[in-house]
């Protein structure tokens, strides 16, 4: 296993859509640099355009910082359902350290996604679960948390991300 540089905001890698994953491909050596990569960095998700890899894969392990380490590897994720209940809260991103925005997103989701065995898994998730599947999923669709934002809102917060990187 290996710890994976993680790609910074504004590179444009972050900004791409991600392809499928194959059947037939193997990807079980970049989940697991992703994972030691994710627990070192430490977060609780990473998605693999955030490592420079364009594909639909992210990691996550929302409770990992509390208790015991329990990963969830959704390849191919999408959405079955998500609810018309907002909750806006405070998310931080590896790829955009320093800069926590406040993101409004559905309150719960329903993911669809195969596992690392190839089996199809379907979750309801709802609460800080939620939260960190949508962003997470997000990275794979080519958003950041700056695209969720007003446009004042983005200006605030991107400007001085920016103007620290200087």
């Amino acid at each position: 296993m290996s710890v994976l540089p993680i790609l910074k905001w504004p590179d444009p890698r972050l900004s791409q859509l991600c392809d499928p994953v194959g059947a037939d491909e193997d990807v079980d050596q970049l989940i697991s640099d992703m994972l030691e990569t994710m627990y070192d960095a430490p977060g609780r998700g990473l998605a693999a355009p955030q490592v420079g890899v364009m594909k639909r894969i992210f990691v996550m392990d929302c409770g990992w910082k509390d208790g015991d380490m329990t990963p969830v590897i959704c390849i191919n994720p999408e959405f079955v359902t998500r609810s018309d209940d907002l909750v806006t809260g405070e998310e931080g991103c590896l790829s955009i350290p320093d800069a926590p925005a406040d993101v409004t997103r559905p309150e719960r989701i329903t993911l669809r996604w195969r596992g690392l065995d190839g089996v199809v898994v379907e979750r309801a998730l709802d609460g800080f679960e939620a939260k960190c599947a949508q962003h997470e999923y997000d990275h794979l669709d080519g958003l950041v948390i700056f695209d969720r934002l007003s446009d004042e809102d983005r200006a605030r917060i991107e400007g001085a991300y920016l103007e620290a990187l200087t």
